[in-house]
């Protein structure tokens, strides 16, 4: 039971403890330096679903999650199989598909809006007359903002599916091969059921991030045009600091981590539940 201790300590105090105060000032209207906290019960949560920005900011959340786990998977799983011969060339590709996930979100948003912003690289490069508004018109910031997340977090996936593609027994996929199975079906009938913990594990991975993602759409476009990129955690920052309704942020908080608890779960849920039916 002693050994117990140091790890139950750290749990309780970065994790349990934590959670529970966000929850005590989410009944609360604390804007940060009144004390102690005014409790208001379920009023800040019923502000939650008459709030228009927090409403914007859900869709856009779910939308960039929606659209990103696909498109990250996807990619990560097509450009594995295409890196898993193991040569220099392919080794160093690697590297280079997995650097954007290693750089900091904040850099990748700096850069990627001096490439893209009004005055960025690309519209001077085609003139005033033609420029695109990757930035400043609300449809190309959302869209832009997807590619760019996508792009700068697929690296990972790559690698896990690179990983999962190495456990793969070689007997198994020429046994495939001697029973005549072409390229596409030794791939969805072998590789595939055998990549299903990794595939699990990567959306997982995927949906906990773009339902957090935050600091490259700080940088990349501040929440603009007019709001229109706020994520629910640029909201929930905005309202908790810039704002100073900390009460009413930690409502928000609250709200997120539920959703991130339930996904996860009905996601491994799922995953167990087709594992024991092919099993039966």
């Amino acid at each position: 039971m002693a050994m117990m201790a140091p790890p139950l300590v750290l749990v309780a105090g970065l994790i349990i403890v934590p959670i529970a105060i966000a929850v005590y000032l989410s009944f609360t209207d604390w804007n940060g330096f009144t004390s102690p906290p005014h409790l208001i019960g379920f009023r800040n949560y019923v502000r939650l679903t008459e709030d228009s920005a927090v409403r914007h900011a859900a869709f856009l959340t779910l939308l960039i999650t929606a659209v990103g786990t696909v498109a990250c998977n996807v990619l990560g799983l097509g450009v594995a199989l295409l890196l898993n011969r193991n040569n220099r060339i392919n080794a160093f590709l690697r590297v280079l598909v997995f650097y954007p996930y290693v750089v900091g979100a904040v850099i990748l948003g700096f850069l990627w809006s001096s490439i893209l912003g009004t005055s960025g690289a690309v519209n001077a490069a085609v003139g005033a007359k033609h420029s695109l508004p990757f930035l400043s018109d609300p449809t190309w910031a959302v869209v832009t903002v997807i590619c760019v997340i996508v792009w700068s977090s697929f690296g990972v996936n790559v690698v896990l599916y690179l990983a999962g593609l190495q456990t793969v027994p070689d007997s198994v996929i020429e046994a495939a091969k001697i029973d005549g199975a072409t390229p596409w079906q030794t791939f969805w009938r072998v590789k595939l059921p055998m990549l299903a913990p990794t595939v699990t594990v990567n959306v997982v991975l995927v949906v906990i991030g773009l339902l957090r993602v935050y600091e490259l759409i700080l940088a990349l476009t501040a929440g603009g045009p007019a709001g229109e990129t706020r994520s629910f955690v640029y909201n929930i920052l905005t309202s908790s600091f810039d704002n100073t309704q900390l009460g009413y942020g930690a409502a928000q908080s609250v709200v997120l981590m539920v959703v991130i608890v339930t996904v996860t779960v009905a996601i491994t849920a799922a995953r167990r539940r087709s594992e024991q039916a092919v099993a039966a």
